[in-house]
């Protein structure tokens, strides 16, 4: 498959609102050793771009400047050593960067099949987040069958992610959400929920589990929410923190709950892991989640599609909180 010289991407020239996304001509990436590119349908949105775009999300040094971290397509171009993969195959594919354009440079071993029956916008939903919540819940946070699990910011792409995930391997999940209408929308997904803005989430997950608190907490706030969810932890317990969006402080925390019931403190980020890390993480879900996707279990929600020019739309919608899922831009 001959590839153009040029192609459409989103671009801004400085950070700023949603308005700043334009679209804009660039040069076609080439591969570099070991990788692939991808002639890209359909890229997913996520946190992390919104952060991007406004200036608080490091590039890691030799990564593409586009925004972009999840993508599917069909292969155009193979890299120097890549034998896994050929000309024409659909994959997705958790990226780098770049994954807003039509084309995009991705290392293979960061690529997955399009689970069967899939399209582009459904596998263009999967790598960032099953990625993450794979590496977080299910490697730091250990969780098991039969464990009860909460995982806050239960209708954004990675609460849902982490409610089918832990459905589907036997574990119990509690959500916080912010209205009656999203917390209906997890139940409707097979979560208990949690409406923070009525309720204390601590005091709701004491009553919800007769008072034996939880086996993992999956947090996406940090800051006050530190405490809050230590105080949650049953015995033995597990706390993994994968964002600060309520910051990194937290005034109350007090160690002494850690030490008496041995409790783990985790957390890890997505993209500075090396090439070779998130290989393993795709091998791992290709091995273990992959064969649930096929048998349609724990498919992703899609909540909203735009076309590639209307990126800034798609940013207003996720920066709104109105989504239950993914938003996912569809390039022509």
């Amino acid at each position: 498959m001959s590839l153009p010289s040029f192609m459409q991407q989103i671009g801004l020239d400085a950070p700023g609102k949603p308005d700043v996304l334009r679209l804009e001509q660039a040069p076609v990436p080439a591969p570099g050793p070991g990788e692939i590119v991808i002639r890209v349908q359909a890229a997913g949105v996520n946190r992390p771009d919104v952060l991007q775009r406004l200036g608080r999300y490091p590039v890691p040094p030799g990564a593409s400047l586009v925004i972009g971290l999840e993508v599917a397509g069909v292969v155009a171009v193979l890299g120097e050593g890549v034998g896994e993969w050929g000309v024409g195959d659909r994959v997705c594919a958790l990226t780098n960067g770049g994954g807003y354009a039509e084309y995009c440079a991705v290392p293979a071993s960061q690529c997955l099949p399009w689970p069967d029956g899939y399209g582009a916008v459904q596998a263009a939903a999967l790598p960032e987040t099953f990625f993450t919540v794979w590496a977080n819940l299910f490697g730091h946070g250990h969780l098991q069958a039969g464990e009860t699990v909460l995982i806050h910011g239960g209708t954004s792409g990675i609460g849902t992610t982490s409610i089918a995930l832990a459905l589907a391997f036997g574990a119990h999940p509690i959500v916080t959400a912010g209205s009656a209408e999203k917390c209906a929308a997890c139940e409707k997904l097979g979560a208990r929920a949690v409406d923070y803005h009525a309720q204390d989430f601590v005091a709701a997950v004491q009553a919800l589990t007769d008072g034996q608190g939880l086996d993992v907490v999956l947090d996406m706030v940090a800051g006050p929410y530190l405490s809050r969810n230590i105080a949650c932890l049953r015995q033995d317990g597990r706390l993994v923190v994968i964002a600060v969006q309520g910051g990194t402080k937290d005034d109350k925390f007090d160690i002494l709950p850690v030490m008496h019931r041995r409790l783990v403190i985790t957390g890890s980020t997505m993209r500075p892991r090396t090439r070779a890390e998130k290989g393993s993480i795709a091998a791992a879900l290709r091995e273990q989640v992959w064969p649930k996707l096929n048998a349609g279990q724990c498919a992703p929600i899609i909540h909203a599609t735009f076309p590639l020019k209307d990126a800034a739309a798609a940013h207003a919608l996720m920066e709104s909180g109105a989504h239950v899922g993914k938003i996912v831009l569809i390039v022509d």
